[in-house]
């Protein structure tokens, strides 16, 4: 599991918690830069997808909680990518935050916990990221994190149509050792 944050506490993704994530999936502002809004249906096979992958590999996205009042706030963690594209098979962190959590730092601060797991208690050496080239706030977060951007990494999503507007991703690495150098140095933004 993800270690406790200052801010954040994390707990394995199960059944129990499809009514938190029925709201937040079906909200429009969160999923505008994924195909669609997700049905309540939807969502609870995303969550069966979730259980699923935790009791294969021994790690998965995770609910976060704010600390302070143990309210909702959306997933945080870490999935294997496995379609199929140039870098695949890996292990992303990934992040999904409810409206009213946004720019407060606490995406940043949930990925910097769930690499800190995967390269410490995980034993991952190399760490991926990626998103629709359009979405900004999550490159943002990428970039804090310390994920660095080669663009003859990018590629097109083998799950969106050609003419998709979101087709054209992007791709943000870190390996354990830069993670480590960033922890020694101090080298991120408190401010996120």
């Amino acid at each position: 599991m993800i270690a406790q944050t200052p801010r954040l506490n994390f707990e394995p993704i199960g059944p129990h918690h499809a009514p938190l994530f029925h709201g937040l999936n079906a909200d429009p502002q969160v999923m505008r830069y994924f195909p669609a809004p997700l049905s309540a249906g939807e969502t609870d096979a995303f969550i069966a997808r979730i259980v699923a992958h935790r009791a294969r590999h021994g790690f998965g996205l995770e609910a976060a909680f704010l600390a302070a009042t143990h309210t909702f706030a959306g997933f945080i963690g870490l999935l294997r990518a496995e379609f199929d594209a140039p870098f695949t098979p890996a292990v992303e962190v990934g992040w999904r935050l409810a409206p009213e959590f946004w720019g407060q730092g606490l995406a940043p601060e949930g990925a910097r916990a769930a690499l800190a797991c995967g390269f410490e208690e995980l034993g991952f050496g190399e760490i991926v990221s990626f998103t629709a080239r359009a979405n900004e706030a999550s490159i943002r977060v990428m970039e804090k994190i310390g994920m660095q951007h080669n663009p003859h990494d990018d590629f097109d999503h083998p799950a969106l149509a050609d003419d998709d507007r979101l087709r054209a991703h992007v791709l943000y690495r870190i390996t354990a050792q830069e993670f480590h150098q960033r922890l020694v140095t101090g080298a991120h933004d408190e401010q996120d």
